[in-house]
């Protein structure tokens, strides 16, 4: 494969697949493993992605990329195999999520801003010779009545740019992921609330990438969709979610970006498909949209894999179901029947 970034761009973003999510941190796994009564093991966490690697259906087929926690790029598979390697051998692009998490924002109370640029240069220098050639950095905009605030906005924004363009200094596309997350502290927020934070946040980072001198080209952006909080009384229906959506990304994204990957965020399996494909089917765009999913591709196989290797097949066929809807849903053609496969 080209070593260029725009043509590794371009892969990750390939028709009818998306990028798997398995960047989970080992806390966070701790409470997905918890949810099925597995012990959070580095042998456990390795048998559990090694499923999801070998799962030739979905891998294949359905996954143009994959995000691997900094553990997970080391690892090996049980016979000897890097994972590197078999995501690769799946014809997949290696990633890496190379931030520290979000942490509070000194002056903003109830704000965060995602740490981690402090020695990047040269852990990226490292991951790229372990094979991996993207990367993700997230950060993460709570809406509240009194928040986000302009400079915690700015703060985040800057920190993205500053690790997009260290990513590409060193031959790694970066994944700028800014999440106007849909549920938080008390959060009710309706879906023009939402709309106008995610506006004001991409427009924020667009700035930010253009100082920092980031190419566009060799960059995939994974944005929320726009959707109203959980506890909102006021929810949107599948094409409301789509039309504004599109209308906020219409506005704020440079046609140059060549894919769009969103994140689900806290949607149902089910939900997140069925808007990435009513976008699909409803509009054009400039740029390719489609995913990049952590549970909203594994939960079904998590709960079917229960950490015993006897329901490895029938973990694996529930992830290449999801895999499989959601490849349908980037090219507009996912409906609800075909869930019942």
């Amino acid at each position: 494969m080209s070593e260029h970034l725009e043509d590794i761009a371009i892969a990750m973003v390939a028709e009818g697949q998306g990028i798997l999510a398995a960047d989970e941190s080992t806390g966070t796994i701790e409470k997905r493993f918890d949810s099925i009564n597995t012990k959070n093991t580095e042998a456990n966490r390795q048998a559990y992605r090694e499923m999801l690697f070998r799962s030739k259906n979905a891998m294949e087929n359905y996954i143009s990329g994959v995000i691997m926690f900094e553990e997970t790029l080391h690892q090996k598979a049980a016979d000897g195999t890097p994972f590197v390697e078999l995501i690769k051998e799946a014809g997949a692009v290696p990633g890496i999520k190379v931030d520290m998490g979000a942490k509070p924002l000194a002056g903003y109370p109830g704000e965060t801003v995602t740490e981690g640029l402090d020695g990047l240069r040269e852990r990226l220098q490292a991951y790229h010779a372990a094979g991996a050639r993207f990367a993700k950095w997230r950060a993460v905009i709570n809406i509240s009545h009194h928040s986000p605030r302009a400079g915690s906005i700015k703060a985040n924004a800057h920190a993205l740019a500053r690790y997009a363009a260290l990513c590409q200094e060193a031959g790694i596309v970066p994944i700028v992921e800014p999440e106007v997350q849909m549920d938080g502290e008390s959060a009710t927020h309706d879906l023009s609330r939402c709309a106008d934070v995610s506006a004001h946040v991409l427009k924020s980072v667009f700035s930010e990438l253009k100082d920092a001198r980031v190419n566009l080209e060799g960059m995939i952006l994974k944005p929320n969709m726009v959707v109203p909080a959980t506890n909102c009384t006021d929810q949107a229906c599948v094409e409301e979610v789509a039309e504004t959506t599109m209308r906020v990304l219409m506005d704020q994204v440079p046609a140059s970006v060549p894919g769009i990957t969103f994140l689900s965020g806290g949607q149902s399996d089910i939900a997140a498909t069925a808007h990435l494909n009513a976008m699909n089917a409803m509009y054009d765009t400039p740029w390719k949209l489609t995913f990049s999913y952590g549970r909203a591709l594994q939960a079904s196989a998590l709960k079917a894999w229960q950490g015993k290797a006897e329901n490895i097949t029938a973990a694996s066929d529930a992830f290449a179901h999801r895999a499989k809807m959601n490849g349908l849903a980037t090219l507009g053609k996912w409906n609800k029947e075909l869930e019942q496969s």
